[in-house]
């Protein structure tokens, strides 16, 4: 059998579940701090929801009646799994505590959902909130995920997130104090950024107590400000190629701490949406099967070149 050389979030989920566990997204009705006018108006200028949401998720629906739509797609070919309330869309601790309480214990209440998973920004959360999930988190499973995005001020304030690396440093950390599950999200290419600036994140992220790490590569999507910036500045863009994209995983592996589980490489958004770049159609699955390899070919392993501050 071959060895696995670097450390996929499944194995994570195999030792917490001991069986195969489905996430069923939810618009649970959230808004963002960067779109109602509290730190800025229009969005991170790469964001389009419904470039990763299934079909069944909307606002217009409860949480009850997404979670109910997304188990009987999923329990259609899978009888026998659990599922996990997925608050994805926008910032899902973007609301008073008791207004939270409300959406989550409304999702956990729902049949053979044994826990929550919460998408959020890393200046979205205080002692407050972080405590209450701890608390959950003794019951049934409880996830967070940051969207950290880049690790690069400059960066972040270009593409609009309103918040600088050292609030995902301090949301990061106060997560990992209090014992809860959490991920950090690294979008790949973003505009401005060098080779070596992309592996720093490998770097810097390493240093950082993260359970899970999400990439994907950057896209140009169609409706987004990002794409009238495209437009104007393409000598700021570097968009891989897939054979690119592969080779810089491989790098970015190398440099990341070992003890980190990575859940994926790369994203899939609907094909009329995509501007740049265009991959073919590759699934997530077979670029994944190319990182594997190349990580063999070159006799390396995740963490290979990672070195502890």
């Amino acid at each position: 059998m071959k060895a696995i050389r670097y450390r996929p979030a499944r194995e994570l989920y195999r030792q917490i579940f001991g069986t195969r566990v489905q996430k069923i997204s939810i618009d649970a009705g959230f808004t963002c701090p960067n779109r109602d006018g509290t730190l800025a108006t229009g969005g991170c200028t790469y964001c389009i929801n419904s470039s990763f949401t299934p079909y069944y998720v909307t606002r217009r629906k409860t949480i009850t009646e997404q979670l109910s739509e997304g188990i009987a797609f999923f329990s259609r070919k899978y009888k026998s799994w659990k599922y996990i309330a997925y608050f994805q869309a926008y910032t899902n601790t973007y609301a008073p505590l008791s207004e939270l309480k409300k959406r989550y214990e409304e999702a956990l209440s729902y049949p053979d959902v044994i826990g929550i998973d919460i998408s959020t920004r890393p200046d979205c959360v205080n002692g407050e909130i972080l405590d209450y999930l701890a608390d959950l988190s003794k019951q049934v499973f409880v996830m967070i995920e940051y969207g950290v995005e880049s690790t690069i001020d400059r960066t972040l304030e270009r593409v609009n997130r309103a918040h600088g690396f050292d609030s995902a440093v301090w949301a990061i950390t106060e997560t990992a104090r209090r014992g809860i599950l959490q991920s950090a999200h690294l979008i790949i290419g973003l505009p401005g950024e060098s080779r070596e600036q992309i592996l720093s994140h490998a770097d810097r992220i390493s240093q950082l107590p993260v359970n899970i790490l999400k990439l994907h590569q950057l896209q140009i999507l169609r409706g987004t400000r990002m794409a009238r910036d495209f437009e104007q500045h393409p000598q700021d863009y570097h968009l891989f190629t897939v054979d690119e994209y592969v080779d810089l995983m491989v790098d970015f592996l190398e440099r990341l701490n070992p003890s980190i589980y990575v859940d994926r490489f790369t994203n899939e958004s609907p094909t009329d949406l995509i501007i740049a770049p265009h991959w073919g159609g590759l699934k997530n699955f077979e670029v994944v099967h190319k990182i594997e390899r190349r990580l063999q070919e070159r006799k390396t392993w995740q963490g290979a070149k990672f070195k502890r501050r």
